[in-house]
């Protein structure tokens, strides 16, 4: 069963979702920017201790996340989510916290261009700069891990790809939450899951995807890792809440880099809503989850 700070959050989730009229405007897209980094204000809180710089890697705006006594010698890149059109490194600032406090490490949490304004591939070419960028600095890549939410996810996987494709070694891992894999919407709980789903719907993400994608196919590999050949992809630990639409993006991921061979695991959490991970440290589902971050990494640093 939900927790009551898991609760109290849908509810409120649920009030928000009900108040939106529908036939109203459709909201500009610098409203859509602005009202998504305001929502994710009240997510989350800021671990002490950390210090947060800002910096340029390899050409793209990030954040360098840095606990007290962090190990210098790995660190994480994390892609934030946010339908590749809203959303920033700084929106996801806590979330990035937490995972760099559980996993002992800096995080490097990347700025990449964000669509309409730069389509696909802009993402997947400035996470693979930000990887490289990390290599550069001598972490070796069994000292380097990738994570991203939603899109991010979805990312952290074409950057696995891109990185393959380009002979680059592969991270020691990848953590994909609530990854965004297909973009056309197609596995069953887009649809089974949607009464219970208060974020995430087919219809914006089909706008999102419109965006992201130009002129280019919604089943390229590189946007759509639904489709690609997933051999030789680092492990991936995929965290994915019941309660989600995109529920199957995470299982069918699963399933079909498991048949690539590649070593998946995949943490399904009972009632839980999309990235519910943003919570941390207002929810204990989240704060198992983050912690569940940290200890796999632990027990995968080379």
């Amino acid at each position: 069963m939900a927790s009551p700070q898991a609760e109290a959050l849908k509810a409120a989730m649920r009030a928000f979702r009900d108040s939106v009229v529908p036939d109203g405007p459709p909201p500009t897209l610098e409203q859509q920017r602005a009202g998504a980094e305001a929502g994710m204000a009240a997510m989350g809180v800021m671990p002490e201790g950390v210090s947060v710089t800002e910096l340029v890697a390899n050409g793209v705006p990030g954040l360098w996340i840095e606990p007290a006594g962090a190990a210098k010698d790995r660190a994480v890149l994390y892609l934030h989510g946010g339908g590749y059109v809203v959303l920033s490194a700084r929106s996801h600032v806590r979330l990035a916290a937490g995972i760099a406090v559980s996993a002992g490490c800096p995080v490097l949490s990347l700025d990449y261009r964000l669509a309409p304004e730069h389509p696909h591939p802009a993402a997947v070419e400035d996470a693979l700069a930000g990887y490289r960028w990390l290599l550069e600095r001598g972490l070796a890549p069994g000292r380097i891990a990738i994570s991203g939410d939603s899109a991010g996810g979805g990312l952290t996987v074409a950057t696995l790809l891109a990185a393959r494709d380009a002979a680059l070694p592969q991270p020691v891992a990848a953590v994909p939450l609530s990854p965004w894999v297909d973009l056309e919407g197609t596995g069953e709980s887009m649809r089974t899951k949607a009464d219970t789903d208060l974020i995430v719907g087919l219809p914006g993400l089909s706008s999102m995807a419109d965006a992201f994608i130009g002129s280019g196919s919604k089943r390229d590999p590189l946007a759509a890792p639904i489709h690609a050949d997933l051999r030789g992809l680092a492990p991936l630990y995929i965290q994915v809440g019941g309660d989600e639409t995109l529920l199957d993006d995470s299982t069918r991921l699963a399933a079909r880099a498991a048949h690539a061979g590649v070593d998946v695991r995949l943490d399904v959490f009972p009632e839980m809503q999309h990235v519910f991970q943003t919570s941390l440290g207002q929810m204990p589902e989240a704060d198992d989850a983050v912690a569940r971050i940290g200890a796999y990494l632990s027990s995968r640093w080379a």
